[in-house]
């Protein structure tokens, strides 16, 4: 395991911005990171990058960072927070976080305000903290990564999202509208540690946080995946079912009883190599989609992200 950064305080933190949306937003931002800066007498640097450019900005940032005993701040949603945090764990340098998604799961499962002006300010005073990360072919993940119908559901609810707004309301009528529509079986081959099994199912779910999971309902303190933030993740797959028992088992998780329906079978593992039928496939992770070779490797990372976490007492 590498070592813990030991930060100067001195040294500018370096805030990554998702630049796509508007002036005004971008203000804003602006705004609430330069005041929480002056209210703690420390000092920053703003980049902004747009979409394309973003692990490239999100990796010399970390270089920066790691050379100057400083960190990198993510500030936005879920693909923003990913960049970063890819950049950061192959650095080795330490990352913060100002969230600004829907869900904020990774935040609030590690005390992080997700009141961005709050947040900024409590990471003024945040040490870095080693924290378990995923990964699926390498590339990191921090809350979850998945593969068949729920990487279209996450498609299909930024398109609802563009046209009704943000909330958890129009999330769930877009989940709801992509399974009336159908879905297709994955067929999988799964070898888990030398256990090997085949597979029928609409989606496989890879989690790697706790406050998750547990709102919909599965119950960790009697799974295998007690311990999930040292050295296990969780396996969630659903055994093949129609459009309607779909949309019910969907409303289950909603409801956080999804660990109770006998279609869901989940298990605990450090890595799991899964391969479909295809040589390519759409996999989600941390809200972004896209399309990776298989067979796809899941594995919970030899070496931690080192997040600027609140000091205990301290904590949203």
């Amino acid at each position: 395991m590498t070592q813990c950064p030991d930060l100067d305080p001195s040294a500018p933190l370096i805030f990554i911005i998702n630049a796509a949306s508007g002036r005004s937003d971008a203000d804003a931002k602006r705004a609430v990171i330069h005041q929480a800066l002056q209210a703690a007498g420390r000092t920053g640097e703003l980049r902004f990058a747009r979409p394309a450019e973003l692990d490239r900005v999100a990796r010399e940032a970390a270089a920066t960072a790691l050379a100057t005993r400083s960190a990198v701040v993510a500030v936005g949603g879920d693909g923003t927070i990913n960049a970063v945090s890819q950049a950061a764990h192959a650095a080795g340098c330490a990352m913060g976080v100002v969230p600004l998604g829907t869900f904020n799961y990774f935040a609030r499962t590690h005390g992080i305000s997700t009141e961005p002006a709050q947040a900024a300010q409590m990471l003024m005073q945040a040490v870095p903290t080693p924290v378990q990360v995923g990964t699926v072919n390498g590339h990191v993940f921090l809350v979850n990564a998945s593969l068949g119908l729920y990487p279209v559901l996450l498609e299909d609810r930024e398109t609802y999202k563009s046209r009704f707004g943000r909330s958890r309301w129009v999330a769930l009528g877009a989940a709801v509208m992509t399974l009336l529509r159908g879905h297709r079986q994955l067929h999988l081959h799964i070898d888990e540690g030398g256990v090997v099994r085949n597979v029928r199912t609409p989606t496989l779910f890879v989690g790697n946080n706790r406050l998750q999971l547990e709102q919909v309902g599965l119950n960790l303190s009697e799974h295998p995946a007690q311990h999930l933030d040292d050295g296990r993740i969780a396996a969630v797959m659903l055994k093949p079912m129609g459009t309607l028992a779909m949309v019910g088992l969907m409303l289950r998780g909603a409801m956080g009883t999804l660990g109770d329906a006998d279609s869901v079978d989940s298990f605990a593992f450090s890595r799991m190599v899964v391969q479909p039928r295809r040589r390519k496939i759409k996999v989600a992770f941390d809200g972004e989609v896209t399309r990776m070779r298989t067979p796809l490797e899941f594995r919970v990372a030899e070496q931690p992200l080192y997040l600027l976490k609140p000091a205990e007492g301290r904590r949203a």
